[in-house]
């Protein structure tokens, strides 16, 4: 799987730190083999800017008319915490439109692993939310989006809630399609994302 991988500045300077890792999921227009297309939207597109991101920022893509693996991203995932200085405890997944069902599809395969995500106008599973709800998640999506897409993204953070689920929904009443904009440009997304954690016992890798 071909991937971006962007450092924090300060990674080189702090030999001792351990660095929470950002799992970003593109959109299906983003498909393809031209790695140049991940840095359209979102993180990818903040790092390519020259932002600093306290992260270390992991971008793969998917390849064309396919959708997300999830086991090929947890692999993706389990290779640079082993071959990076991450911190196993503060593992996340974020992802839009396509990603944003990579985000949904990702968690109920590895319940447990991501200390929270933040799916964006992406439909999940309804019947996952059980599995679902061991992670905190913030849902977003635009008022003006497909209907059913509107739909899926309210009764998914109903059902986690009703799970005992940690879910919110912001949507957003005057975006279309593209809210990931205004999401990930919001210091406050990031802060609660970067603020979870995963207790002690849950981070140990999987033998």
């Amino acid at each position: 799987m071909k991937y971006l991988l962007a450092l924090p500045a300060d990674y080189e300077k702090q030999p001792d730190a351990k660095w929470p890792l950002v799992l970003f999921l593109h959109g299906g227009g983003e498909r393809g083999d031209d790695l140049e297309k991940v840095k359209v939207h979102g993180p990818p597109k903040l790092s390519a800017a020259g932002k600093d991101l306290p992260y270390v920022l992991v971008s793969p893509q998917c390849p064309a008319e396919e959708r997300w693996n999830p086991h090929d991203l947890a692999k993706l995932v389990d290779s640079v915490a082993n071959t990076h200085r991450v911190d196993r405890r503060r593992l996340y997944v974020t992802g839009l439109s396509l990603g944003g069902g990579g985000t949904w599809s990702l968690l109920t395969e590895y319940p447990g692993k991501f200390a929270a995500a933040i799916p964006i106008c992406g439909r999940g599973d309804l019947a996952a939310a059980e599995k679902l709800a061991k992670t905190p998640i913030r849902v977003f999506v635009g008022g003006k989006d497909r209907e059913q897409t509107v739909q899926n993204c309210q009764e998914m953070t109903a059902a986690l809630k009703k799970a005992g689920g940690d879910a919110e929904l912001k949507l957003y009443p005057d975006l279309p399609h593209d809210c990931w904009t205004a999401t990930y440009d919001e210091p406050a997304v990031w802060e609660w994302l970067l603020a979870q954690r995963l207790p002690e016992a849950s981070a140990e890798p999987k033998k």
